[in-house]
């Protein structure tokens, strides 16, 4: 009789890595602004951003939050205020990974801030200066 090991199982795929995939396919841009995060039942988390694509957003948290919460997150572009909901996707120790989930308004204003910081790493790349 053979003795097999449960963890050699094949196990059923994990809804974040879809995500991970997902997110590789939108270009991300450089951007650090402050952030509110409003995980339910808890007080307000402050961090800032790492980076964002039109899918999601890095950022840096000191408080925990778990993966799979769906948390409100505040932050203002340059193009304006985002006020919109996120699916904590995945956490490496204080950096996070977001999912927007559907908002038009800020999905409008976070598609022309990529617009627009897509255009700027066009014209200055990183290691170019930018003018002042």
């Amino acid at each position: 009789m053979e003795v097999r090991d449960p963890f050699d199982a094949p196990q059923p795929q994990d809804r974040r890595s879809e995500f991970v995939t997902e997110r590789r396919n939108q270009p991300r841009f450089d951007l650090e602004v402050s952030v509110r995060i409003y995980p339910r039942g808890r007080g307000v988390a402050r961090g800032h951003t790492v980076d964002i694509s039109q899918s999601g957003i890095a950022v840096m948290l000191v408080d925990e939050i778990p993966t799979g919460e769906v948390v409100r997150i505040e932050f203002t572009l340059p193009l304006g205020k985002v006020d919109t909901h996120a699916l904590v996707c995945q956490r490496n120790a204080f950096r996070y990974g977001l999912q927007f989930l559907e908002s038009a308004k800020a999905s409008d204003v976070i598609g022309q801030t990529c617009r627009q910081l897509a255009l700027e790493l066009a014209l200055f790349p990183k290691s170019d200066p930018k003018p002042l």
